[in-house]
């Protein structure tokens, strides 16, 4: 069998419009600092900009590899490690719905009850993948080739795995619950 990689190098590339827009925000802030400061503070604010962007810009793009001996997940900054297929014991599609759009990428579940995204499978309303659903079958196929039914099961859901208008009002009955006696008892 043939691996599968996923680059975020190959998606998430920036357009023209974002590097106008980006300038022309850059070009007019300068402008203000010199303004404002004198030349000697911008110099300062594009070397401050400088050191703490440096570290991110020269980081490797995240990728994800799946192969014969497992899923292998390099994010960032972080080196790069495999997961055996024997420690994976759920794979599932993660979607948040915003105001920004949809956005949908792979989440694997392990036997310890952690849980990774997949660098670079994902789908979202500024990096479109038109065969997304393709690539999440061919994952889960490999998966399920490589592991033995009694080994798949689906980790139970946790607290903030609820959607978030399920959590605004799990809060809001916490305070209402805990202030409205709080409130009847001082009177």
């Amino acid at each position: 069998m043939d691996e599968l990689t996923f680059r975020s190098k190959d998606r998430y590339r920036w357009s023209w419009y974002f590097a106008i827009v980006v300038g022309v925000a850059a070009a007019t802030t300068g402008a203000r600092v010199v303004h404002d400061f004198g030349p000697t503070a911008l110099y300062w604010a594009i070397g401050g900009t400088a050191v703490l962007a440096l570290p991110r810009l020269l980081a490797p793009s995240p990728w994800s590899t799946v192969g014969a001996a497992g899923i292998t997940i390099r994010g960032g900054l972080r080196r790069a490690r495999t997961y055996p297929w024997h420690e994976i014991r759920w794979i599932e599609v993660y979607e948040l719905d915003s105001r920004f759009g949809d956005f949908r990428t792979l989440q694997i579940h392990f036997a310890n009850g952690r849980s990774r995204f997949l660098s670079g499978l994902v789908q979202d309303r500024s990096h479109p993948s038109p065969d997304f659903e393709e690539q999440v079958w061919r994952v889960r196929n490999r998966w399920q080739l490589s592991t033995d039914p009694a080994a798949r099961v689906r980790p139970p859901q946790k607290f903030l795995d609820l959607p978030a208008s399920q959590l605004v009002g799990l809060v809001v009955l916490l305070l209402v619950g805990t202030a409205l006696p709080a409130v009847l008892l001082m009177k």
